[in-house]
C-alpha cells in the first residue's frame, strides 16, 4: 500500500531517510528556492520527480503543499511481540508512549517532539488512535523516517512487557493524586504516557502506570495541548538524565 505526504520538509525528511518514493511531483513553475534545493537533492539521489502545474497538485493534496507532493509506502509499525523481543536489548530507554490520540496533527506533532528528544521507542493504540497520515508526515516533519514506532492493540498489556524489563511507566494526569513533573526523577528507564485530548489516560492504562504526573500551571488553566504536553514532559526527562551523567 501507498500513502501520500507532502510540504517542502516531509518529503525532503523522506529523501534523506532514504523512504521508498513511488512518485513524486513538483510545481514546475515555482521560483521558491527551498523546492529548488529540494529537486537538486533528489537529483543528486537519482530520484525521479514529475513536474507539474499548482492546480494539479491541488487535485492530488487539498492541503498546504508548498509545491511538492509525494507518494510513499506506508510507515512500517513494528509489533506487540517485537516490543517484547526489543525491550530487554535497551539500555536506560526514553519511551513515549501515545494512547488514543485522535488528531492526526497532534500525533505528528508529538512523533515530532519525539524525535527531537531522542526517544528510544514509540508505543500507540491500534485501535481508537488516529492513523498515520499525509497530515501526520506534515507536521511530524520527517520525524516519522527516524522512530521506532510499536503499533500495539492492548495497551495495558504493553505496558506490562516493558515493566517487566525494568522501566518504570509516568502516566501523565492532572489530579490531586499526581506529582508535579519537576519533582519526579526521570533518569532511569522511563515510559511516558499521554492520554486522549478530550479524556486523557484509560482507566486500565492509568492503571498500570507506576506514578501519575502533571505540569504545574496557572492557577487558571487546568490542561495543555496534548501536543505541547508531550514537548513539556519529554524535554523535562532530557534535562534530567543529561544532569544525572
Amino acid at each position: 500500500m501507498s500513502r501520500i505526504i507532502f510540504g517542502i520538509h516531509a518529503v525532503e525528511q523522506a529523501v534523506k531517510a532514504g523512504e521508498p518514493l513511488n512518485q513524486v511531483w513538483l510545481q514546475g513553475d515555482s521560483n521558491n528556492k527551498r523546492l529548488q534545493k529540494l529537486q537538486q537533492l533528489m537529483q543528486q539521489k537519482d530520484i525521479s520527480f514529475e513536474p507539474v502545474s499548482s492546480n494539479q497538485l491541488k487535485q492530488l493534496c487539498d492541503e498546504k503543499h508548498q509545491g511538492v507532493v509525494a507518494q510513499l509506502t506506508d510507515v512500517k509499525m513494528l509489533t506487540e511481540r517485537q516490543l517484547k523481543a526489543d525491550v530487554n536489548d535497551w539500555q536506560e530507554p526514553l519511551i513515549l508512549v501515545l494512547d488514543g490520540l485522535e488528531d492526526p496533527r497532534n500525533l505528528g506533532a508529538c512523533l515530532r517532539s519525539a524525535a527531537a528528544a531522542g526517544v528510544t521507542a514509540v508505543i500507540v493504540s491500534k485501535n481508537q488512535s488516529a492513523p498515520i497520515t499525509a497530515t501526520t508526515h506534515k507536521t511530524a516533519a520527517g520525524a516519522i523516517a527516524h522512530l521506532e514506532i510499536y503499533q500495539v492493540s492492548n495497551m495495558a498489556r504493553a505496558l506490562d512487557i516493558i515493566k517487566a524489563a525494568g522501566v518504570w511507566v509516568y502516566g501523565t494526569d492532572c489530579t490531586e493524586t499526581s506529582t508535579p513533573i519537576y519533582q519526579q526523577p526521570l533518569t532511569g528507564s522511563t515510559a511516558l504516557v499521554m492520554g486522549n485530548e478530550g479524556s486523557g489516560l484509560r482507566r486500565l492504562v492509568k492503571e498500570k502506570c507506576d506514578y501519575l504526573v502533571h505540569i504545574p500551571m496557572s492557577a487558571d488553566w487546568d490542561s495543555l495541548n496534548v501536543a505541547v504536553a508531550t514537548g513539556v514532559v519529554l524535554f523535562e526527562a532530557v534535562r534530567q538524565r543529561s544532569e544525572s551523567r
